[in-house]
């Protein structure tokens, strides 16, 4: 084959595969608009359902609201008018008992005057004695028309006027979400979720944040708050979870729409206590550790069950209950598990006691943070900085210095370091040692 042959037979072979990888860009891209569409078309007919199911229950709840209060002024109507009618009905009883007794006298007083002489006598005399006693100048009072209830109802025409207005502006609809979920980032047994405001006019007062199994139906709170990130725990790794967030107004009661979800997930191992340890009681998931009324004075270290910890991460360490102090208490990182020890303030290790002082390699620092008491939260945070191979093949593994740039956060202060191993460790332990009960604390 000549060599302009070769030249357009490998230009043919490389148009090829330019072509494919051009039609696989367009495959994507086109997965990519089907995927849109349809976060266009299920949104549309979502909203459509809500404003119709909204709609519906608020036009059923304001027709019977009207009903009551209807039925109310109904009964009050009834009522006045029941009040009213009594008297007027005793009266009107009275009055015709007084005519029938009057018709009475009337038959008999004309009766003794057509009598004969012989009887006129005596039944004028009866006639006489029976008006005596009926009082003929005694008159029932009848009320006057002014003093008679006359019912009227008042009817605000306003009321229409302020529903119309406020039907008016009752409702409305986005196209997109005020907030959005910004970034997830995985951590050892939970998901770091970052969101943003991306609608500039909203004034946000709190955030909410829920998330769920992916193969689950019903979202659950995760957070409520005005941060704009948050550490979910608790989270079954190599599992995705489906996390969304709305935003409150300022001055508002109701949430906003939900962000679009977002898919994520963690591969990293969970942070654990090692079980077994005498004087610490863990939780079901052993990532709480809570130092126990044996052996109180006694020191000892619990340590992680296995080296998670890994340069790069931020491990914290939450106290949730505090005991009596003491100068060995301390939480922090080390590069080995070796039992026997009564403290982190040992050689291999980065710790932090309950005072505030930090020990590296055992060698207290100058620089101090603030004591640690209830609701304290001390983060350690590490970089690898440089490495100095000592083997003759300048491989890490055979040893080695090895220098990390630590930093340790407790409160609103924070301390920055080198720590100098002397072998090279791809991950690190945790652990905490506390004298006396009363301690709590969660990793994560």
């Amino acid at each position: 084959m000549s060599v302009e042959a070769e030249v357009l037979l490998q230009e043919a072979k490389e148009s090829i595969e330019a072509a494919q990888n051009y039609r696989s860009e367009l495959q994507q891209r086109l997965q990519g608009l089907s995927q849109a569409r349809k976060q266009v078309r299920g949104s549309s007919t979502h909203t459509r359902e809500a404003l119709r199911r909204h709609f519906q229950e608020l036009q059923t709840a304001l027709s019977r609201l009207l009903s009551d209060r209807l039925s109310a002024l109904l009964q009050e109507v009834d009522a006045i008018e029941q009040d009213s009618v009594s008297p007027l009905d005793d009266c009107q009883k009275l009055i015709e008992h007084g005519v029938s007794m009057a018709d009475e006298l009337l038959r008999e007083g004309e009766a003794a005057l057509r009598c004969g002489i012989s009887d006129k006598e005596d039944k004028l005399c009866s006639f006489a004695k029976k008006a005596l006693n009926i009082q003929l100048d005694s008159l029932p009072e009848v009320p006057a028309l002014v003093d008679v209830p006359c019912l009227s109802a008042q009817l605000d025409d306003s009321l229409l006027h302020v529903m119309r207005e406020r039907v008016a502006r009752h409702g409305s609809v986005s196209a997109h979400p005020p907030v959005q979920i910004e970034e997830l980032v995985e951590r050892p047994g939970s998901v770091l979720v970052r969101w943003c405001k991306v609608d500039e006019d909203f004034n946000p007062q709190d955030y909410r944040l829920q998330y769920r199994r992916s193969n689950a139906t019903q979202y659950e709170d995760a957070y409520i708050g005005k941060d704009c990130e948050f550490l979910v725990l608790h989270l079954d790794p190599h599992t995705d979870y489906l996390f969304r967030v709305c935003a409150r107004g300022e001055g508002r009661t109701e949430w906003s729409p939900w962000s679009v979800p977002q898919t994520g997930y963690t591969t990293l191992t969970p942070h654990e206590w090692s079980p077994g340890v005498d004087g610490y009681i863990l939780s079901s998931r052993k990532n709480i550790a809570m130092r126990s009324d044996a052996n109180p004075g006694a020191g000892g270290v619990l340590y992680s069950s296995s080296p998670t910890y890994f340069c790069g991460q931020t491990l914290t360490f939450k106290i949730s209950a505090a005991g009596q102090m003491d100068k060995r208490d301390s939480v922090g990182v080390c590069a080995d598990n070796h039992s026997g020890a009564e403290s982190l303030q040992r050689d291999q290790a980065v710790c932090i006691t309950t005072s505030g002082a930090v020990f590296v390699n055992g060698k207290e620092m100058t620089n101090q943070l603030p004591a640690i008491t209830v609701g304290s939260s001390v983060t350690f945070d590490m970089e690898v900085v440089s490495l100095f191979p000592i083997s003759n093949n300048n491989n890490p593994s055979d040893g080695g210095t090895f220098k990390l740039r630590v930093t340790i956060g407790s409160g609103n202060r924070e301390v920055v370091f080198y720590w100098l191993l002397d072998q090279v460790v791809d991950c690190l332990f945790f652990g905490c040692s506390f004298t006396h009960p009363g301690w709590k604390v969660l990793v994560f």
